[in-house]
């Protein structure tokens, strides 16, 4: 077998700030892709009209809205988690 190295210790203030930007991050494409989505439904853009218009804008929109709320979540849910 071969011996790793031990990681080198975390920062937890570094490490808290990383999980911060991650979530804000999540957080801000979800809305962006909600934003884009409502366009789509409006048929805004010349390259989807009609029916098509709408089934995408509703996939774009459910998309988002489970990435900027249900997402977030899960990542705190995992970041709570003891390192093992």
């Amino acid at each position: 077998m071969t011996d790793f190295p031990p990681p080198p210790p975390v920062d937890p203030e570094k490490a808290a700030r990383q999980r911060h930007f991650a979530l804000g991050l999540f957080r801000l494409s979800g809305a962006l892709l909600v934003m884009f989505g409502f366009l789509v439904l409006m048929q805004r853009f010349s390259w989807v009209q009609g029916g098509k218009a709408k089934a995408m804008g509703i996939i774009f929109v459910m998309v988002g809205l489970f990435q900027f709320i249900i997402v977030p979540r899960l990542l705190l849910a995992l970041f709570r988690k003891p390192p093992q």
